[in-house]
């Protein structure tokens, strides 16, 4: 392979059979290629650690849901009108995804656990949120609570969106890499679920940089106490991580756990 511009590279894993349907950001692939060539990979060998890479981002193998057939579930509905349905159609959403099926049992005390700590927000950015935003009739918000949520994958974005308007949530999915983009406004509690240890995959101390970049009074970070299968613990090794990510910063850390998830609650006001 002599082509060595990334762009041209990150047409050839976009436009294949695997990846074309997700329209994944281009600048995220041009951006895992491009640390390749840097590192001094030949660019056949950045195409196929990229596509390694990219793998794990997307992370195909914790499920989807039919985003056609969701989408027009949620289009039966000029608005939910009671809780049951909306409860119901969440739950279906909620389960389609294995890091959001496995919080399914202890929905309501998750959040009691959190808001516990962080108080009750009123504004909040769901980071990498794949499915999570569907747990918000559990979060027992008040009312106008604006809620935004970033994910890469545009059908997930879309559904998302869609499911805002019915439900009458003050809010919006946005499409984009966080990692490269990290939101600048101003929130009450960012929820950064499951997905620290995959950024420090994708490239290894990106953590510290990205935390450091979000305004938000609380940044909730949870980790996976267990392996999928339940067989291997992971908890010291995660405690590790964030203590790694958070050496000389200072921010205070409460840690909880509810079922498979641990929990750290970074409190980055007036530190």
């Amino acid at each position: 392979m002599k082509e060595t511009d990334p762009a041209t590279l990150a047409r050839v894993i976009l436009t294949g059979r695997k990846y074309r349907h997700l329209d994944i950001p281009p600048e995220t692939v041009i951006d895992l290629i491009q640390h390749g060539l840097d590192a001094g990979l030949r660019p056949e060998q950045a195409v196929d650690i990229a596509r390694e890479k990219l793998h794990n981002i997307v992370a195909p193998y914790l499920g989807d849901p039919d985003y056609e057939k969701a989408s027009r579930e949620v289009g039966k509905f000029d608005a939910f009108s009671d809780d049951k349905p909306l409860r119901n159609f969440c739950l279906t959403m909620l389960e389609s995804h294995a890091s959001t099926r496995e919080r399914i049992p202890y929905l309501s005390d998750f959040y009691w656990k959190i808001f516990t700590v962080t108080g009750v927000p009123r504004t909040i950015l769901d980071l990498a949120c794949a499915m999570h935003p569907f747990g918000i009739p559990w979060m027992g918000l008040p009312a106008g609570t604006r809620y935004q949520a970033y994910d890469l994958h545009r059908p997930r974005v879309e559904l998302i969106n869609h499911f805002f308007t019915a439900a009458g949530i003050c809010g919006e999915a946005i499409y984009g890499d966080i990692l490269l983009n990290p939101p600048a406004q101003p929130s009450d509690v960012g929820f950064f679920f499951k997905e620290a240890h995959r950024f420090e995959q994708r490239q290894k101390g990106c953590n510290r940089a990205f935390w450091q970049a979000l305004n938000v009074r609380w940044l909730v970070v949870s980790l996976p106490a267990s392996n999928l299968t339940g067989r291997f613990d992971l908890a010291d090794r995660q405690r590790r991580l964030v203590s790694e990510i958070l050496t000389g910063i200072g921010w205070p850390v409460t840690e909880i756990l509810v079922g498979n998830e641990l929990i750290f609650c970074l409190r980055k006001e007036n530190v």
